[in-house]
């Protein structure tokens, strides 16, 4: 269980990253091209390299996701990946971003998370 666990933390983690670089990427267009609209737009997004780097990340933890969906339960594979995901990134767009969330959301993500605890150490193999 240790391996598929650090499997999920893996997918995880890329796909924190993926969104991280997606959120760099629209960023950097705003502020160069603030006037792009439509599909000039997709183009330039498109075309970034904060984008395409997302994408390829995205791609590699998906294939690491076949494999932990092959081994465990869909359920806990993805309730693992979803409390991490969801605390992860949240701490992530702060520090990055400067994005804040309220009290009741961080209680929120941290419900989720206990969630998560419960559902993992009652998980039968």
């Amino acid at each position: 269980m240790i391996r598929e666990i650090l499997m999920i933390s893996f997918v995880t983690l890329s796909t924190m990253a993926s969104q991280l670089l997606i959120k760099n990427g629209v960023n950097t267009i705003a502020q160069r091209m603030p006037d792009l609209k439509g599909a000039q737009w997709l183009v330039a997004a498109v075309l970034s390299p904060s984008i395409i780097a997302a994408i390829a990340i995205q791609g590699v933890g998906f294939l690491v996701w076949v494999v932990v969906v092959s081994r465990m339960k869909l359920g806990i594979a993805f309730a693992i990946s979803g409390g991490l995901f969801y605390f992860l990134i949240a701490l992530s767009s702060w520090w990055l971003y400067g994005e804040k969330l309220g009290g009741a959301q961080w209680a929120g993500i941290f419900m989720i998370t206990a969630g998560v605890l419960l559902m993992t150490l009652t998980a039968k193999a």
